[in-house]
């Protein structure tokens, strides 16, 4: 019985996976991902890879929003900022645990994209993308105002890191050594969150309230004339987004120990999962996942330390190369790869049915030679 049942499952996985181009990429990229720290990386890399899980979940968050819902945001930092700021100010007024402050920074990034989502909702278009970029830059002149409870412009230091140190000093591990593994602890701590968020946003976007989505997307009078609560879907949009842009900003918090208004509220940030999602393939919820990790490593990485581009010619050599790639795959460097694989398997299928249907029709030739 365990045997039939082995088998079973591995002819699903044969099947579903192996047989399907497009799912074996992404299984072969989430092993490279999986095994990367065993390489014993850099800690400069590893530092980055860290980074990028949690710009891909604030990427993605954001696709799920304007790439399936078509809510044009371009203030999407807030959230980010509310989900750091809430896990900072509780840890530094009420020395809560991380496992606490985190969760409340995502609720409170929820509570916050309701209420900014009734006002914001009664524009469309490029006027809702400026008054959800503006909203941002009021947080900011808030925090600047309160400035004593906040921390103003020098924001909030000292907070507990994503994983302690000390477990592994602890253990008799040497300092250095104990350094080196608290970053791949926090890596595989970021990985972990980067893949069920993933995942989540998937099943959502492909779910019927996805499909609701992407009705609003194409014609929001047509599905309120459905039946359908357009405010009451968008509001939901708004609200998962921002759920998931908030958890990234309060784990990033907790990552870099510090928080600040000009690295967690700038227009910068907020524009960053938007060229991640055009980069990758908007509505795909993959393609700002793909996009994080091939344009941050790019840019802090490749350019930097491989190359060593001099700063000068940096930000132009950078924004050369995704102009490039973005005129030469307009839908998206992710959706393009993916395109391509499942042309592949139509032909791959195409040249199995071949022989098969030839080797059909010849004996029922041969059966009936009048026909």
């Amino acid at each position: 019985m365990v045997a039939t049942y082995v088998r079973s499952i591995y002819k699903s996985f044969v099947i579903n996976i192996i047989d399907v181009p497009a799912r074996l990429l992404s299984l072969l990229c989430f092993l490279l991902l999986l095994f990367f720290p065993v390489t014993r990386p850099s800690s400069l890399l590893l530092f980055i890879m860290t980074t990028v899980n949690l710009m891909a979940i604030f990427a993605a968050s954001w696709d799920l929003l304007v790439g399936r819902c078509g809510q044009m945001s371009l203030g999407h930092a807030l959230f980010f900022g509310i989900g750091a700021y809430t896990t900072a100010l509780l840890h530094k007024y009420y020395t809560l645990p991380l496992w606490i402050t985190i969760p409340a920074g995502m609720l409170i990034g929820v509570s916050v994209a309701v209420l900014v989502g009734f006002p914001c909702l009664r524009v469309k278009g490029p006027f809702l993308a400026l008054v959800t970029m503006a909203i941002p830059l009021i947080f900011i002149g808030l925090l600047f105002y309160f400035g004593d409870i906040t921390g103003g412009e020098n924001g909030i230091w000292g907070l507990p890191s994503l994983f302690p140190k000390e477990f592994f000093i602890e253990r008799g591990v040497v300092y250095l050594e104990a350094l080196y593994q608290h970053k791949v602890a926090m890596y595989y701590v970021t990985f972990i969150l980067l893949f069920a968020s993933a995942i989540i946003l998937y099943k959502i976007a492909n779910s019927k309230i996805g499909i609701v989505f992407v009705s609003i997307l194409d014609d929001d009078l047509a599905s309120k004339a459905c039946g359908i609560n357009v405010t009451k879907y968008k509001l939901m949009a708004f609200a998962i987004s921002a759920l998931f842009a908030s958890l990234a900003g309060a784990v990033n918090a907790h990552f870099i120990t510090s928080i600040g208004p000009m690295g967690t509220l700038s227009v910068t940030l907020s524009f960053t999962p938007v060229i991640m999602t055009i980069f990758g393939g908007i509505g795909t919820i993959y393609g700002p996942v793909a996009a994080a990790y091939i344009i941050t490593l790019l840019d802090r990485y490749v350019l930097k330390t491989v190359v060593e581009v001099p700063d000068i010619w940096h930000p132009l050599i950078f924004m050369t190369v995704v102009v490039v790639f973005v005129i030469l795959w307009p839908r998206g460097v992710a959706r393009f790869v993916t395109d391509k694989l499942e042309d592949l398997a139509e032909e791959r299928e195409l040249e199995q049915r071949g022989p098969h249907i030839w080797k059909k029709y010849k004996r029922k030739k041969q059966s009936n030679p009048e026909g």
